[in-house]
């Protein structure tokens, strides 16, 4: 018999999803009225300096971030309460202060919540629908001590799962899918939830250029018109170093400077192979596979070289010395191991054949829907200096359905329920259970994409950006930061790369520097933004149950993210204006 508390538990849970379900209805409903209504006649123009004092203007448009940001860092509000902080405080501003019509600004923001729900929450939903089958299964346990099998050394499991195999999830997928899988590992083997979710974030980062089979590079080539070999080339430079800093920096942040050193040769052996598989590729390859063949190969060396090597000391999760504790270790036959590990073989396996050119453009022709925005699409223009000319900004709803990672990933969790012996009503009772505990998380990313999407539209995103590009010789340096902020305040380097890829090109010639080198620094830059972007820190306190410590995830990172996006740009400026760096710069 259920105890008065629990039954009253389950009755909020219920009451929360039926408001959730209730308000994701008005809110489509809303979408769709915006979609369907007459648009309005005529176009309206951006203006990046709306006080006429640059200083004043950009100090204005930066408040939407400024109230975001400060409100789950400093006064440590909820994500999603944030976020309609943010939302409101950037549409005040687009329609008061950047003069940009009401109906613009409001349909801009339905756009972002749609684009919120989907592709993004629908990649959310099924990874975590997936550790909960998992977990309901009880291959989770067998999972997390077939790793500890591995190496029983904390440093080592982060290593090879946060960074290795949290660059083939970033690959295949992207969209905050390796933290949600990776942060759910490492809390499974004993990592901190708090922990999990920042040490997930900071390794997230080499990979995202190349991630997702390389869309953020190939978004940059269609937006510039550059070359893609001469941008892939050139990212995989700029990342190279870094590729094999991470690692370290991951260690570090975790455990302290001695206790990395002690494990320097594993971390040595991961970072020049990664860093090296992801270059040569993205050189003579393109940027498709770059960051899968990196990260497949680095799982290899790493799971090989921990054969044959190992620490002089072993710690625990809680730091603590265990090297004269027997390796416990657990006998599993490889039949077990290998069911333990089916669920997400099986998501590799379909995510990957899934996002295969050849399958992905034929399902994408045959099912993908789109939805031109009515009195958005092409009703806003950006203009000179961002642009070259007065270019109208498309605003086209993508709805591919089969296509969509999510779908990849559902598909690969039912195959897996399936494998697992689970029957259709366990399916649908831990799906609808997965909804209710993601229902904040939905509300949160919906919020915060209406609030980039107007960011977008209005121009602020451009007032930010040109405050930057007035640095002058040092543009180098800060139009990589200018990709850093680009990928926090939208949560995608992809994003990121469309809104300040023209306007890096246009600036780079204006100063006399390489257009490739400061293109290719915008989605360099991005990666390292990608730890503190508020999509990325919601979906990794969701998956690790750690919804509410926003905040504190967000002041766990942050001086990592600065540190890290502010030695990318040192080196850029290298590259720019320094013999022999210079020579690094594809022609």
């Amino acid at each position: 018999m259920k105890s008065p508390s629990s039954s009253a538990g389950s009755q909020v849970r219920a009451s929360s999803l039926t408001l959730f379900v209730a308000g994701a209805v008005v809110a489509i409903a809303g979408i769709v009225y915006l979609l369907k209504t007459n648009p309005a006649a005529g176009a309206w123009l951006q203006v990046y300096d709306p006080t006429g004092h640059w200083q004043l203007s950009t100090l204005v448009a930066a408040l939407p971030l400024i109230v975001l940001l400060g409100a789950m860092a400093i006064f440590r509000v909820k994500a999603h309460i944030a976020a309609v902080a943010g939302l409101f405080t950037a549409l005040l501003i687009a329609v008061a202060v950047y003069h940009m019509p009401a109906r613009l600004a409001l349909t801009s923001a339905a756009y972002g919540a749609g684009y919120g729900v989907f592709p993004i929450c629908w990649i959310i939903l099924p990874v975590i629908f997936l550790y909960n089958l998992t977990v309901r299964a009880g291959r989770f346990v067998t999972l997390q001590e077939s790793l500890a099998n591995i190496t029983n050394d904390s440093r080592l499991q982060l290593l090879l799962i946060a960074f290795a195999l949290g660059a083939f999830f970033e690959g295949t997928c992207g969209f905050g899918t390796p933290v949600a899988v990776c942060g759910a590992i490492l809390i499974s083997l004993g990592f901190r939830p708090l922990e999990a979710a920042g040490l997930s974030l900071i390794a997230n980062t080499a990979p995202v250029a190349f991630g997702a089979l390389g869309i953020p590079t190939i978004t940059l080539h269609g937006v510039t018109n550059i070359d893609l070999l001469l941008l892939s080339r050139t990212i995989g430079v700029i990342l190279a170093p870094f590729c094999l800093l991470v690692p370290f920096w991951l260690i570090w942040a975790y455990a302290g400077f001695r206790a990395m050193v002690e494990i320097w040769p594993a971390i040595l052996a991961a970072g020049i192979t990664f860093s090296a598989a992801q270059l040569l590729v993205a050189i003579y390859a393109g940027p498709s596979l770059a960051a899968i063949i990196a990260a497949v190969s680095t799982i290899v060396v790493l799971i090989t070289f921990l054969r044959f090597w190992k620490p002089k000391r072993v710690l625990n999760v809680s730091g603590h010395d265990i090297t004269s504790h027997e390796h416990t270790r657990f006998d599993h036959s490889a039949g077990k191991t290998f069911k333990a590990w089916l669920p997400w073989l099986v998501l590799c396996v379909v995510v990957f054949a899934w996002g295969t050119p050849q399958f992905s453009h034929w399902l994408d022709a045959q099912t993908t829907i789109k939805f031109p925005v009515a009195g958005l699409n092409n009703f806003v223009a950006r203009i000179p200096p961002v642009v070259t000319h007065a270019t109208p900004e498309p605003a086209v709803f993508n709805l591919n359905w089969a296509t969509a990672t999510g779908t990849a990933i559902l598909v690969a969790a039912l195959i897996a329920g399936v494998c697992m012996g689970l029957g259709p009503s366990s399916l649908a009772v831990t799906f609808f259970k997965t909804l209710a505990d993601i229902r904040f998380t939905v509300i949160t990313i919906a919020c915060m994409m209406a609030l980039g999407f107007i960011t977008r539209y209005c121009g602020l995103d451009a007032t930010l950006g040109l405050a930057f590009a007035r640095t002058g010789a040092f543009y180098p340096f800060f139009g990589t930061l200018i990709g850093w902020l680009g990928t926090a305040t939208t949560g995608s380097d992809t994003s990121s790369n469309v809104l300040f890829g023209s306007l890096q090109k246009v600036a780079a010639q204006q100063i006399g520097v390489s257009p490739v080198l400061m293109t290719s620094a915008n989605s360099a830059g991005g990666v390292m933004g990608k730890m503190v972007d508020a999509q990325s820190i919601v979906v990794a306190s969701t998956a690790t149950q750690n919804y509410g410590q926003e905040g504190s995830i967000l002041r766990f990172v942050l001086l990592h993210s600065l540190a890290l996006a502010s030695l990318v740009g040192i080196f850029v400026y290298l590259m720019a204006y320094v013999e022999p760096f210079t020579k690094l710069v594809a022609h």
